[in-house]
Formats: structure tokens, C-alpha cells, sequence
């Protein structure tokens, strides 16, 4: 069985992390969000706040990496994907690059797409998440924008606990 790359988009704040990781504990190889990873590291916050357009080019190429390291049999998913970063860039009023594009273009998901639509209930900011409820929402409404433009249709999630959530996803993997 080759690998099936699937994702989950859509708000901040709106459950993906917990699911991931519900999805993980129950056997299914997951892959982190790498706005988050970059946002951990030294200095990604002021990459993120300075200069947006080459923190899209770092999640670009995380990303890149991410997807080439995923060599498994079967169902892989992702926190997010390429049309994120294009999203990311909406949100920010900022063109998207060729190369961003390309790569939406070029290393197609084989889906599903699931979409976390926002959640008022269990939105939380922290030290990542910096966008208020507001802009989360603007967020969600970008990225799954990006998601459409580039010819995927997304799966909304219901709004139930992560184990419910994802025994719904592995019915559709």
C-alpha cells in the first residue's frame, strides 16, 4: 500500500494538535504542524512578526521536508499543508510566492481534507497562537480558501471530543 497523504486545516485554536495527537495514540503516522516548530525555535516569533514573507518560505521548506520524509505504507496526516502557507500569506495581505504555488500544485495531497471549522468552545490563545477569535476566523476562511483554490474539497470535522473526531477521520481513510 503506498502512502496516502491526508490533512486537517482550518482555524487556529479549533482542535487539529489534540487530534493529531488522539490519532497518533491510536496508531496512524501524524505529522506536526511546522508553523509551530518554527514558532518554538530561537527567534521564530520575530520571523513571524518581521518579516512574514520568509517565515512562509521557512514553513515552505519544512513542509517540503515533512512530506519527503513521510515513507510509510498507508494513511499519513498532516497538521496542515502547502495551501496553509498560501492562506497564511492571504491572511497577511501578501502575495504568494511562485514557489509556494508551485509547491500546491506539484505535491497534491491525496486527501481527505478535513477542515476544524472554528470552535468558539475550546479556542484558546497561547504562545503560538497569537491571533484572537476574530482573526481566527479570518484565518480559517483564508487557508481553507487556498485549500479550494487549489482544487481540494474539504471535509468539515463536527464539533465533538478528539477521540469522536477521530474515529470519524479513520472512517474516511
Amino acid at each position: 500500500m503506498p502512502v496516502q497523504r491526508a490533512a486537517i486545516t482550518g482555524a487556529p485554536g479549533a482542535g487539529k494538535s489534540t487530534l493529531l495527537a488522539e490519532l497518533s495514540r491510536r496508531g496512524v503516522t501524524t505529522v506536526e504542524e511546522v508553523a509551530r516548530t518554527i514558532l518554538r525555535s530561537a527567534g521564530g516569533m520575530a520571523l513571524r512578526e518581521e518579516d512574514p514573507l520568509a517565515f512562509a518560505d521557512a514553513m515552505l521548506s519544512a513542509q517540503l521536508a515533512a512530506w519527503d520524509e513521510t515513507r510509510v505504507d498507508g494513511p499519513v496526516v498532516f497538521d496542515r499543508g502547502f495551501p496553509d502557507i498560501a492562506g497564511f500569506l492571504r491572511v497577511e495581505g501578501l502575495p504568494v510566492s511562485d514557489a509556494i504555488a508551485r509547491a500546491c500544485e506539484e505535491y497534491r495531497f491525496d486527501g481527505p481534507i478535513f477542515r476544524a471549522p472554528p470552535w468558539r468552545a475550546i479556542y484558546t490563545p497561547d504562545d503560538e497562537r497569537i491571533q484572537d477569535w476574530q482573526e481566527a476566523i479570518a484565518s480559517d476562511r483564508a487557508v481553507c480558501g487556498a485549500w479550494r483554490d487549489h482544487g481540494y474539497a474539504l471535509i468539515d470535522l463536527p464539533l465533538v471530543p478528539a477521540e469522536e473526531r477521530a474515529s470519524f477521520i479513520l472512517a474516511r481513510l
